[in-house]
């Protein structure tokens, strides 16, 4: 019994307190046919790590966070070996070409898991084959990689126009998740 007080106390106590907590968050969501609100919430984590990296593909300049304001960004972190990023690309480049037009700006991160990645002849070639045409930094330290605090490869960020990060995924699926947080950040209005 003292076991479970420990473990299940606190836990209670979290779930009590973040029920509680006040956030502000994106709201979208059809009317149920009883007119009722159907809605899902995209909350405030935190503000988004700005970039670094000097070494850019697929655009003439570093990308910097603070340059995107009023923009909705989609940061990818990915690894051109890793074929579960391989299989999130064809949703990833949708959106951008999708949804670029409304202020979605789609990043990729490129941090090897290997030495051959590393390479930027070996990425240029992928990011050409792979027929990836939004900007790539190439994040060979890992300095966003971790600044994010990402363990795995793909995690899929969204960061809304005021640069605070909205939403995060690890791994494949949950697409059409994923694209209505892009929607829900698209129609949101800066304040």
């Amino acid at each position: 019994m003292l076991l479970l007080r420990h473990r299940v106390l606190p836990l209670l106590a979290c779930l009590v307190l973040s029920a509680c907590a006040s956030v502000e968050a994106a709201r979208i969501g059809p009317a149920t046919p009883d007119g009722g609100d159907e809605t899902i919430e995209f909350p405030v984590l935190g503000p988004a790590p700005e970039l670094t990296g000097e070494v850019w593909l697929n655009t003439d300049q570093p990308l910097r966070l603070a340059d995107l304001r009023g923009s909705v960004v989609l940061l990818e972190m990915w690894t051109f070996g890793c074929v579960n990023c391989r299989n999130t690309l064809p949703s990833v480049r949708d959106w951008h070409a999708r949804y670029a037009s409304e202020g979605l700006v789609v990043i990729g991160n490129h941090y090897p898991e290997f030495a051959y990645e590393a390479d930027l002849d070996n990425l240029r070639q992928a990011v050409e084959d792979l027929e990836i045409d939004y900007p790539v930094v190439q994040d060979n330290p890992g300095d966003n990689f971790i600044a994010y605090r990402s363990r795995y490869w793909p995690t899929l960020y969204l960061i809304d126009r005021q640069g605070q990060l909205r939403y995060s995924h690890i791994g494949e699926g949950a697409y059409a998740e994923t694209e209505t947080a892009i929607r829900a950040l698209l129609a949101e209005t800066v304040e």
